[in-house]
């Protein structure tokens, strides 16, 4: 037995970070044990536990998944912590131990310092000093504006990037905590700093100078001093300015570095009217380099030009190794894809993401500092020779989120796909989750962070990174009456209250939750959760309190193809009745979160709201016959996804989708709101097959369009290249998009079947309900859960199914086997209850690996029926051979077969009727061959 992976609010090791009350979590791994008897949890002040201050004794009551410390917290102090767990087979286990750091205490001593030059100027401020006994320990708490480097007698300190990171920072700004080690003697300590996102060329509608127009910097270095002394260096008046050798960056325009600059001038500084108010502990997980790409080729293009190919869209920085000689300038600019063969960026669109380095003689090691770029290929002008692949390395950046999810089929271009989505989660969280990280855009879009969360939560642990993102999410409805902005930091964009974007604010924490089982997300966002939906409430209050929401702009179903102009991107969908839905579906989460924490006037008052939401929906929506009056395929998959499809509605509405796939040939049309919950509606709602099709469909729009065409991240549009490989357009044409990768977490949740449950949220309880189907004959994946690792495989071997399930310790399970007997099902040790569900039995597990072999009661194999498509009946030949024994027989000629689609649509033709009585008949031939 083993305990591992030890987090202080999902953080390893944290230092100086805002921890409220901080949260332990913990996994045990490599134990035949089934369940946790007891656990006990130790706090000290030192390593080797000779101070405790805090020891839980062995209860029954702690949870893996989240443990609150009821201890108070000192600043600047290190605790330690470790965990000792007894299971029910008698064995137990101690873990290792583990620390955490609290932030910086009392007022600060220290001012906000800006460099006495024009505010163009790049600059870093630097302060000398000498130490004349020997340190005991020493930190930093530093931060700046826009971005900063700290430097320590000329070594960079830690290994993050893009600090301090981008937050709403007209309301808090985050300081960072650094370990310090100095020497005896004179000592520096020089703060670099760049515009970033605060200052520099950022934003589509006021494009600089967002938060500030100064570049500015406040630290204190903390040196406790061996004889007990200790003594503070805070940045003031004393403090010099230097020249930058980063001469210009930006966000957008990238960065300009002289290595041969001369910066020994030096300039006084001043005090900048700054609030020191707004400085808080960070939040943000760090940003770091986490692989380092070699380029796959160079190219020599038909134009002349000198370009990398990395061989995956990635974003971060380009490093290098340079000989140049003194005074070259190398050039370097980033592009997404080749046209005709010939380096390209136009869809960049004003960004201009390039690099300019000046080489001042010396051999190093060179990378950027203050911007990033989304790229995978790289135009190089100014290099003496010929390039070697081997000195350039993709340094790839992205917050520091553990990796949890895998899966791997039987098909590669689904592997591919799996491949391309946790790509683009990597490329688009640096800090803020973004639209895309390479245009002259790079927002923190609410909507696309809100389909995605489910499955960012399945591919990586995110709880930090989305707590971070909800401080800032919740700042700025403190500005809007509640109301959630289009985008998160805001950045001078105007918008907001748009919905499916707004329920990022309920959505995300929600999503957290259920993946981590850590309540503290709902505590920290339960104020902007609530917020969101009272707004909602107002605008319906102010609309004649009819429970709907049928004001105001909406984005809608964004980028569906079912719009009124071809590549346009509005969808067809009313979007009014996406409001109302998400008001109902945001209102039912407000009400089960204030239930988890114990709000019971407010989950009742909710609740109670949300009941008068459907009914009001129902009766706006739907005819009394069970119709849907909006006759879109997001229409459907939103009230079934959203639970508001009334009993007597459903066949109805699950055939309404059926024929809205039909009519489009089984394509889909969805867009934001539609796509991620499409395939998840179908494979629950009895059309698994149509599921796999389009999860399978190779051409336009389908996920493999794109995965042919050579994509290595998910795609803005389902066509944002052409098949000829040119780009559809530039107006707006992303090639590292997350939002459709969304199909990630349907093969999650439905291909495998892994589904965290809201009564055992962290994967405590959970379902494995894997959908099978013929199209893939094998799949597999694992989850490093909160509560420990889960693993779901099927294979169809002929006319057997095998699926084998893992459960880890101290978890329960529901295992769902598809189209089984409960008959044939045996037993064995952790196995609780099997019992039959339909055709579905259901099999209740503890921890253990459970394999069941079986004959489905149905055959996974391709269904023929009168739903299929003509051209599919008409090339099997049983198929055609039943068609032209029952029915083709009875024509001369088949009148408007283009037209028409499937066999039934022929069946109801004018020219080519057959009665109703006779389909029945027809289709169980069919459905036999």
């Amino acid at each position: 037995m083993e305990i591992t992976h030890l987090k202080v609010n999902h953080l390893v090791n944290p230092l100086g970070y805002d921890l409220g009350q901080p949260t332990i979590s913990y996994v045990v791994r490599d134990t035949l044990a089934k369940k946790q008897e007891k656990a006990q949890i130790l706090v000290s002040l030192d390593e080797d536990f000779s101070a405790l201050l805090y020891d839980s004794g062995e209860i029954d009551t702690i949870i893996s998944t989240a443990f609150p410390l009821p201890i108070n917290l000192e600043p600047e102090t290190r605790y330690f912590w470790k965990v000792r767990v007894w299971a029910d087979n008698g064995e137990s286990a101690e873990s290792p131990a583990a620390w955490f750091e609290t932030a910086k205490g009392g007022e600060w001593q220290a001012d906000w310092i800006t460099p006495c030059t024009p505010k163009e100027m790049q600059m870093s401020v630097f302060k000398t000093w000498t130490v004349t006994k020997p340190v005991a320990r020493c930190r930093m708490y530093l931060t700046g504006v826009g971005l900063y480097e700290l430097y320590i007698n000329g070594e960079k300190q830690g290994d993050e990037c893009l600090l301090p990171g981008f937050c709403d920072y007209d309301t808090w700004i985050q300081y960072q905590t650094y370990e310090i080690t100095l020497h005896s003697g004179e000592n520096e300590i020089e703060v670099l700093l760049g515009d970033g996102w605060y200052k520099g060329w950022y934003g589509l509608r006021q494009t600089e100078e967002n938060y500030g127009d100064r570049l500015a910097c406040i630290g204190e270095l903390h040196i406790f001093y061996e004889d007990g002394t200790s003594e503070v260096i805070a940045t003031d008046s004393t403090w010099q300015a230097r020249k930058s050798r980063v001469v210009s960056s930006g966000i957008y325009p990238g960065e300009v570095y002289d290595a041969a600059l001369d910066i020994s001038e030096t300039f006084p500084v001043e005090r900048a009217d700054l609030d020191k108010g707004k400085l808080s502990p960070r939040l943000s997980p760090p940003i770091k380099i986490h692989e380092r790409i070699t380029p796959v080729e160079l190219i020599h293009t038909p134009a002349g030009e000198t370009v990398l190919d990395m061989g995956q869209n990635m974003v971060g920085w380009l490093g290098f190794h340079c000989k140049a000689p003194k005074g070259t300038k190398l050039y370097f600019q980033f592009g997404e894809i080749l046209q005709d063969g010939n380096f390209y960026n136009d869809n960049l669109r004003t960004a201009k993401a390039e690099f300019t380095y000046i080489a001042d003689g010396t051999e190093c090691d060179v990378r950027q500092h203050f911007t990033f770029y989304g790229y995978r290929f790289v135009k190089i002008t100014g290099w003496d020779g010929e390039p070697d692949v081997n000195d350039f390395r993709g340094l790839v950046i992205h917050s520091e989120m553990e990796e949890l999810g895998d899966i791997e089929t039987s098909d590669p271009l689904v592997n591919q796909l799996i491949h391309n989505a946790k790509w683009g989660q990597k490329g688009n969280f640096v800090d803020v989750p973004t639209d895309c990280p390479q245009r002259d855009e790079r927002y923190g879009w609410t909507g696309d962070a809100q389909i995605f969360s489910g499955t960012a939560c399945f591919n990586m642990d995110t709880y930090a990174f989305y707590t971070k993102y909800g401080k800032d999410i919740y700042a700025e409805q403190q500005k809007l009456n509640g109301s959630v902005p289009d985008v998160v930091p805001v950045a001078n964009y105007p918008g907001d209250a748009s919905t499916a974007w707004g329920e990022a604010a309920t959505v995300i924490p929600w999503n957290v939750y259920l993946h981590y089982g850590d309540k503290g997300i709902l505590k920290r966002q339960y104020a902007s959760m609530k917020a969101w939906v009272d707004y909602m409430k107002g605008e319906d209050d102010r609309s004649g309190g009819k429970r709907l929401w049928q004001s105001g702009f909406h984005y809608g179903d964004w980028l569906a193809l079912d719009g009124n102009v071809d590549g346009g991107v509005y969808g067809a969908t009313d979007p009014h009745l996406i409001a109302s839905g998400y008001y109902y579906h945001s209102t039912m989460i407000v009400a089960k979160a204030a239930k988890i924490l114990g709000k019971e006037a407010d989950a009742e008052a909710y609740r109670t709201l949300a009941e008068e939401i459907r009914n009001a929906f129902i009766r706006e929506y739907f005819t009394p016959a069970g119709n849907l009056s909006v006759d879109t395929m997001t229409a459907y998959v939103v009230v079934l996804y959203m639970g508001l499809t009334p009993d007597y509605a459903y066949e109805r509405v699950c055939r309404g989708l059926l024929n809205k796939l039909k009519k489009n040939r089984y394509h889909l049309n969805t867009g934001f709101v539609g796509t991620p919950y499409l395939c998840r509606m179908l494979s629950e709602n009895g059309m698994n097959d149509l599921a796999y099709h389009l999860l399978l469909e190779k051409g336009f729009p389908g996920w493999l369009y794109e995965v042919l065409m050579g994509a290595t991240t998910v795609w803005e549009r389902w066509n944002s290249v052409l098949p000829d490989g040119k780009i559809s357009g530039t107006e707006m044409n992303s090639l590292n998009h997350y939002a459709y990768g969304s199909i990630v977490e349907w093969m999650y949740r439905n291909m495998l079947g892994i589904q965290p449950m809201e009564e055992g949220a962290g994967f405590k309880k959970f379902r494995v309900a894997p959908a099978p189907n013929y199209q893939i004959s094998w799949a597999k994946g694992c989850l490093r859960s909160a509560s420990g690792m889960i693993k779901s495989s099927w294979r169809i071997d002929g006319k057997k199914l095998k699926i084998i399930v893992t459960v880890p310790f101290d978890a329960e399970a529901e295992i769902v086997l598809p189209d089984a007997d409960a008959h044939e099902i045996s037993g064995s040790s952790g196995i609780r209850r099997i019992s039959q569900t339909g055709s579905s039995v259901t099999v209740e597990a503890e921890a253990g690996t459970y394999v069941f072999e079986y004959e489905p009661t149905k055959p996974y194999r391709k269904v023929y029926s009168i739903d299929s498509p003509m051209e599919e009946l008409m090339e099997n030949p049983k198929t055609r051979k039943i068609l032209e024994e029952n029915y083709l027989c009875r024509f001369k000629n088949i009148p408007f077969e283009k037209e028409l689609f499937t066999l039934e649509e022929l069946m109801t033709g004018p020219f080519t009727s057959l009665p109703r009585e006779e389909w029945e008949a027809l289709d169980a031939k069919l459905r036999n061959c």
